[in-house]
């Protein structure tokens, strides 16, 4: 699989590739950027894409981890690049912000099979290039799905497999109409059983795409649509039940009996996008966007014995009894608008690319909670809310990307990003009277010096980033505001390509200052949030090749090899016995879920014309669930090996009919690649709890592919 990530070497900075959305090039990396970047085209996703979350899709690259609550890869998933969670990795999808405005992750289950819809997927590790968005602090996704189709097409997509997985895709490509109009059109449905108990996932999506295109200028409208109903799965596995129940859910178990039935996260999500780009003149085109994305939705919980007092509700009399607790069924709702405007203009000359542009993007949240029923059957005022809390965020930026041809073969590379966010906040849900307002001015540069001719690739590029805390860093008092994170990045890299292979090899260095972690200390409101620290970093060498042995076989794979510390981390530990938090210090200890090692393999054979059959592997290193390099609280190594068989068939010159077969993990490992955990000492015995998400053993996907 890897062979189609090989870099094609480009001895010139004029844009030469036609298709490629303008809005595109303003946030990716160019062949000659010095930046660790892998590329992944039409081609190669299509392979890799079953149907499961984009995670897995992206699972294979270097320095990637992934997760999937309902341990399966369908619902919701997470990833990490270099140990580095979502929240600090920039995700855009043709050059427009995903990540969410206030906790600035992501959550891929909201926008279904969109892995179908792109044209191709560019992966950066480290600082990379300025994206729109929140700060990158280990890397970027740049999705895009506006390339231009030029011939009509029908694709369907069938999958089926383990824990009742099905998945129906169907992609209409138009083509181009009157040689200037195309639509593009998408509709999937995709369910799962889920390994985990009742972790089922109901998800449909609508992608819909419109345009004008023309040698001076296109216009592109978009529509992206994502409906997910999804059984919570985000409670873990505590240790002792793990031992002999990897399948338990506790979520909906409060309720007497049979867990309850509708303890689900609904949430419906639907982009809006608009660009225009133009062509001035030969050597300079400009590039415009503006954005809507409509969030709505909730999770629901049934929740034993509550305190009437805690919902901000009077003890009630029902005539008999004074009720103080209650079971009830709760909602905790979300409804947001997330909208902005961007820019950039692009200049391209023989030995000079400058691309100078902005935007400005604007979150309203809306926060509240409902009581759906009380078991009791307490009588509740109208539309009562226990909560209704606002935020707000806006954020302005600027930035210019410079790229000099310096003499035969030689690059410069200049990046240099202003960028202002405020953010308002008005209540959280266990602490209504917070309200706060912050205003940031960040200034985050990069530079770097290419060297590329005869298929030889050297670089070096240095950066520097800062990035606002997330929303529930801000559950805090005035004594406990958060600082800004800040990233020294350093990266050295080297590629070589052959007729029949590909070698790279990258060192990074990334040195934080004010890291946010979990120390578990508990702050002056009495809520546990990341703290700064003063001091840590990450430092590795990542390797990835590809050759091909014959004209049957292909070999590729990747090693990341890397060190992730704290100098110094203070610990807080709960004293239930004497009251208040013990502090405990340590020296040197490794970073949370930042794994020394990494690797993957893959192995194709092509016996015969449009037959191939596959054998991959992928090993992740231990982890650690806190910062205190305490063996008792991680994640154990774990290797998986899959395999995949597969036979593609061409009916004319344009209809081609693909069925195959992924096993994954035929070897049934027993594994978790992520949980948590916490320590308080009672009884004068310190006790520690872990939690694990456990994914699933042997499971299978079988599919048909269908292109007329």
């Amino acid at each position: 699989m890897l062979a189609y990530c090989a870099v094609n070497a480009q001895t010139s900075l004029t844009d030469t590739t036609s298709l490629t959305p303008v809005e595109i090039l303003a946030v990716r990396a160019s062949p000659v950027a010095p930046i660790a970047q892998t590329t992944l085209q039409k081609e190669a996703l299509q392979q890799l894409n079953t149907g499961r979350d984009l995670p897995f899709v992206l699972q294979s690259l270097p320095s990637v981890v992934v997760n999937a609550d309902a341990g399966n890869g369908i619902g919701y998933t997470g990833i990490r690049i270099r140990g580095t969670d979502a929240t600090r990795i920039n995700v855009t999808l043709n050059g427009i912000p995903y990540n969410d405005a206030e906790n600035q992750g992501t959550f891929f289950v909201d926008i279904p099979d969109f892995t179908t819809s792109a044209g191709s997927i560019q992966v950066q590790r480290g600082l990379g290039t300025t994206s729109i968005g929140t700060g990158s602090f280990g890397g970027n996704i740049n999705i895009s799905t506006n390339e231009v189709v030029k011939k009509r097409a029908l694709s369907i997509f069938n999958t089926s497999g383990s824990y009742g997985t099905l998945r129906n895709s169907i992609l209409f490509n138009s083509g181009l109409i009157k040689k200037h109009f195309l639509t593009d059109l998408r509709i999937s449905n995709i369910s799962s059983d889920g390994y985990i108990d009742r972790a089922f996932s109901k998800l449909l999506a609508l992608h819909g795409s419109v345009a004008y295109i023309s040698d001076k200028e296109n216009l592109r409208f978009n529509i992206i649509n994502g409906r997910e109903k999804s059984y919570q799965a985000w409670n873990g596995i505590d240790e002792a039940t793990l031992k002999h129940d990897r399948r338990f859910n506790s979520a909906g178990t409060e309720k007497p009996g049979n867990p309850y039935n509708n303890e689900i996260d609904h949430y419906i999500q639907t982009h809006y996008q608009l660009f225009y780009n133009r062509n001035i003149t030969a050597t300079k085109k400009f590039s415009s966007a503006i954005f809507l994305t409509r969030g709505k939705g909730y999770y629901e919980q049934y929740k034993a014995d509550q305190a009437l007092a805690d919902y901000e509700l009077p003890n009630y009399n029902n005539g008999t009894n004074i009720i103080t607790h209650t079971d009830l069924i709760r909602r905790l709702n979300l409804d947001n608008f997330y909208y902005g405007a961007l820019f950039s203009f692009h200049f391209n000359l023989p030995q000079r690319s400058i691309i100078a542009g902005g935007g400005y993007t604007q979150y309203d949240g809306h926060h509240f909670g409902e009581i759906i029923k009380t078991i009791t059957n307490i009588s509740l005022p109208d539309e009562y809310k226990w909560y209704n809390n606002t935020a707000y965020k806006r954020e302005a930026s600027i930035f210019s990307k410079w790229q000099e041809v310096l003499g035969k073969g030689w690059y410069s590379f200049l990046d240099i990003q202003l960028r202002t966010p405020w953010y308002t906040i008005n209540g959280f849900p266990t602490n209504t009277a917070i309200h706060q307002q912050h205003h940031w001015l960040f200034i985050n540069p990069k530079t770097g010096i290419t060297y590329m001719r005869h298929r030889n690739k050297a670089y070096l590029s240095f950066g520097m980033a800062k990035k606002e805390p997330n929303r529930d860093d801000f559950e805090a008092g005035e004594n406990n505001i958060p600082k800004p994170e800040q990233l020294f990045d350093v990266e050295l890299g080297y590629e070589r390509k052959w007729e029949k292979a590909s070698a790279s090899i990258n060192l990074f260095y990334m040195f934080y200052h004010n890291q946010l972690i979990l120390t578990g200390k508990i702050n002056d409101v009495g809520a546990y949030t990341r703290t700064n620290i003063n001091k840590s970093y990450r430092t590795g060498i990542e390797w990835e090749g590809a050759i091909s042995l014959s004209k049957q076989f292909l070999l590729s794979g990747n090693l990341s090899l890397s060190e992730n510390r704290i100098p110094v981390f203070t610990e807080f530990i709960d004293d239930y016995d004497n009251g208040g938090q013990l502090e405990k210090t340590h020296k040197n200890t490794p970073i949370a879920y930042s794994p020394s090692t990494t690797g993957f393999w893959d192995i194709t054979w092509k016996p015969i014309g449009g037959a191939s059959i596959s054998l991959s592997g992928k090993y992740v290193g231990r982890q650690f669930l806190d910062n205190t390099g305490n063996i008792n609280r991680s994640l154990e190594s774990f290797y998986l090996q899959d395999a995949r068989i597969a036979y593609i068939r061409n009916i004319r010159k344009t209809k081609t009919v693909e069925v195959f077969l992924n096993l994954n993990n035929i070897f049934s490992k027993l594994y978790e690649p992520n949980g948590y955990t916490f320590s308080y000492f009672y009884d004068g015995t310190l006790t520690t709890e872990n939690y694990y998400f456990p994914m699933a053993p042997f499971n299978f996907l079988a599919g048909i592919n269908i292109k007329l």
